[in-house]
């Protein structure tokens, strides 16, 4: 048992004024993993104004402090790589050989990154008589999920302190124990009290406290569209800034002149990471008519041949999902779209043999889907492919677009040039361009109902910082 009692506000654990406890639970066994502080409006109050009082002197440090704090994070989390993957493994399910990599890793790199990034950044220049300065933009509120939580807390809280503002850290409730690290590493390595706080609770119990406050000058979430919106609105009350990181629906275009086995392999990866809760997983493969059965023949044997089971049996190649709540809306899905006149590929809506306790799904993958489907429509959120076909490249970009998200895509060609051409011609953040790898050093955000706003590289720094122009003689 992973037990925590208090917040981290100011520099020190806090007990917390809320009542409740909040368990975590084993994604594969369910079982209680820990509990957390359910914190409530008080705590989100002392944590504000916690660093609200550190941003006067933190802001004023040079860029070369605040790197050298954010390079010393990224030693401290590197030292506890394998504690971190082990509570992510734990906590959300995602096998420890990928969880390793993915989600005790990249928040190292993330560190460092922009770290980096704030040395060479130029934080004031001359045009024409104006010094134009860039400037924190305050005290910063990160509301973080579950499917790859250190992650996405690494890609707010480092851009956030480099750029020189305070940050309040409330983490998912349901995954919230790898944050607790990141704060005593934080504490370990000297950052003032108040640069960095953590309050734990609820969406309703603290977040929208947080939201609301007025001492609060920006929001940075990453969530479901359906949070977004419920933040915008609330931020608005107080003109704050908000960046958005939400969900997606994204598309696979495989060329007519793609290598069918690689392209299809590669979007199985894509679709089914952790067990496809990952919002830019590529749900829908797009493919030429005259190749679908192909498509569906390889897409069969590749889902069928995953091993799914237990995260740190080493044979395993997907986990279960995170939560009861998530298993039945996922199983939900599969029926619906069973319902809605989908062909069942492979896959349903019962558990994987053998697997009768953990929140475990079939990896799924339904053809003969129409556009109007909610399985086409919706992020399921889950390891659901759907394969759609087209009869022209202009109908496969058409297919694309018809979205409202535009967080990821795909593109799959024999013709890199040709793939970059139709890639130009779809809505979204990022393409991935013949499973080209995610970049944390290039901007990261969506499209439409995606969100708005960057992370990572340069651009994620923006977003915490504002303009200021001195007119000079």
């Amino acid at each position: 048992m992973v037990e925590h009692g208090a917040h981290y506000i100011g520099g020190r654990w806090q007990p917390s004024n809320g009542r409740e406890r909040i368990e975590v639970v084993n994604a594969a066994t369910e079982e209680v993993l820990g509990s957390i502080p359910g914190g409530n409006a008080e705590d989100a109050d002392k944590a504000v104004r916690a660093a609200r009082e550190a941003f006067a002197s933190w802001s004023t440090t040079s860029p070369p402090e605040r790197a050298g704090y954010l390079k010393k994070a990224a030693e401290g989390l590197q030292l506890r790589q394998t504690e971190i993957a082990t509570l992510v493994s734990q906590e959300v399910g995602m096998p420890f050989a990928y969880s390793n990599v993915i989600q005790a890793g990249l928040p190292v790199q993330s560190f460092v990154s922009i770290a980096d990034v704030a040395l060479s950044f130029p934080f004031e220049r001359q045009v024409y008589n104006s010094l134009v300065v860039r400037e924190p933009i305050g005290v910063v509120v990160a509301i973080t999920p579950w499917n790859y939580p250190l992650h996405q807390i690494a890609a707010k809280v480092a851009p956030a302190l480099a750029a020189g503002c305070t940050v309040v850290l409330k983490p998912s409730e349901v995954a919230p124990l790898n944050a607790y690290v990141l704060a005593e590493v934080l504490d370990s390595i000297g950052l003032p009290p108040g640069v960095f706080n953590l309050v734990t609770g609820t969406g309703a119990g603290v977040g929208e406290a947080l939201v609301g406050h007025p001492e609060v000058d920006m929001v940075s979430l990453t969530g479901s569209t359906a949070a977004g919106r419920r933040i915008g609105a609330v931020a608005v009350e107080t003109i704050k800034r908000v960046s958005l990181e939400l969900g997606g629906k994204s598309p696979l275009i495989i060329l007519d002149d793609a290598d069918i086995i690689a392209a299809v392999s590669a979007g199985l990866l894509a679709c089914f990471l952790n067990s496809g809760q990952t919002c830019i997983a590529l749900t829908r493969m797009i493919v030429p008519r005259s190749k679908r059965a192909e498509v569906e023949a390889v897409a069969k044997a590749g889902a069928e041949s995953l091993v799914v089971g237990d995260p740190f049996d080493p044979a395993t190649m997907m986990g279960p999902l995170v939560s009861a709540a998530q298993r039945d809306r996922v199983v939900g899905y599969i029926e619906k779209g069973i319902a809605e006149g989908a062909r069942l590929v492979t896959g349903g809506p019962t558990p994987p043999d053998g697997l009768t306790k953990g929140f475990f799904v079939r990896p799924t993958v339904f053809s003969d889907v129409s556009p109007d489907m909610a399985i086409a429509r919706e992020e399921i959120f889950g390891p659901v492919l759907v394969i759609q076909a087209y009869d022209g490249e202009d109908e496969a970009v058409r297919l694309a677009n018809d979205s409202i998200f535009g967080l990821n895509a795909g593109v799959f060609s024999a013709d890199e040039e040709h793939a970059i051409r139709v890639a130009r011609r779809i809505r979204a953040g990022q393409v991935q361009i013949n499973d080209g790898a995610f970049n944390i050093h290039a901007p990261f955000g969506g499209y439409r109902q995606s969100g708005n706003g960057r992370e990572f590289g340069e651009w994620g720094l923006e977003e915490f910082l504002e303009t200021k122009s001195m007119q000079l003689p």
